[in-house]
């Protein structure tokens, strides 16, 4: 359980974060050689996504009920496996694709989150990384690290 005001200042945070992606995006190149999306159009998606999500926090923070305070514990085991395994997929992205290293990514994330149901957390990431994949490449014309070419 989280707190009203601890809510309300990251709320404000992150739209000051949100803005920031958003007017930052703004000084990128609107177009890439060979692509018909430019690297502006997903900050400048996500800055809003994240402004307007922002502002959805601070709005329920009114709606709150006065109830005890619980501290949580922190997980730090599940935050350091997120943590590692973004860090690999960063490292990963460009040597073994978009495809295959947001899979990897994904199956880890969604196991360290909630054990079990292997066939779910294998279809959502599948059809997740595919299906970006598809839209951001096939139908926006845009550009991401294919799979890997095995010629031995």
């Amino acid at each position: 359980m989280s707190s009203r005001r601890t809510d309300r200042i990251t709320a404000v945070i992150l739209v000051l974060v949100g803005a920031f992606f958003v007017i930052q995006s703004r000084s990128f190149a609107s177009a890439s050689y060979g692509s018909g999306v430019g690297p502006d159009l997903f900050p400048i998606i996500l800055g809003i996504a994240l402004i307007l999500l922002s502002i959805r926090l601070f709005y329920e923070t009114f709606h709150y009920q006065d109830e005890k305070q619980e501290r949580e514990d922190l997980d730090w085991k599940r935050f350091s496996i997120i943590v590692g395994s973004l860090l690999l997929y960063v490292m990963t992205l460009e040597i073994i694709g978009y495809i295959l290293s947001t899979f990897l990514f994904l199956v880890i994330a969604i196991q360290t989150m909630e054990r079990g149901g292997w066939l779910k957390t294998l279809l959502v990431s599948a059809g997740f990384s595919i299906g970006i994949y598809y839209l951001y490449v096939q139908i926006l014309e845009g550009t991401l690290p294919p799979l890997p070419i095995i010629g031995w």
